[in-house]
């Protein structure tokens, strides 16, 4: 069992930068496969950003790749989301996720932080 908390969300200026950070509990993070989705008012959740366990793999929507950076710390349990010239089609509730290495679907999810970016 895995439980995710989100947290760094909040009100931004266009053009500002946000990071996000996911918590995790439990003492097999590095095993995990990391991801951080969004959800806009009205719109279907999409993909953001993954990160392996180890970090050494990193995949990201092509339409942020240049302006989000997703990256982990095992030490500390936690993946985060660098999010640069921030953009007001970029508001939504950001979720991050946990995939196991053996799963084809992320298992675990966190409940979500805000981000809204103003013009």
């Amino acid at each position: 069992q895995v439980q995710l908390v989100e947290s760094g969300g909040g009100l931004v200026q266009a053009g500002g930068s946000l990071r996000l950070s996911c918590a995790a509990s439990g003492r097999t993070f590095s095993r995990y496969r990391m991801g951080w989705f969004r959800q806009a008012p009205g719109k279907e959740r999409e993909f953001v950003a993954a990160i392996s366990g180890s970090g050494g793999d990193t995949n990201y929507v092509e339409s942020l790749k240049g302006r989000f950076t997703i990256s982990r710390d095992n030490a500390k349990n936690t993946v985060y989301l660098q999010m640069n010239s921030l953009k007001p089609e970029d508001t939504a509730v950001y979720s991050c996720a946990a995939r196991c290495s053996n799963c084809y679907e992320y298992n675990y999810w966190g409940q979500g932080t805000q981000v809204t970016v103003s013009s």
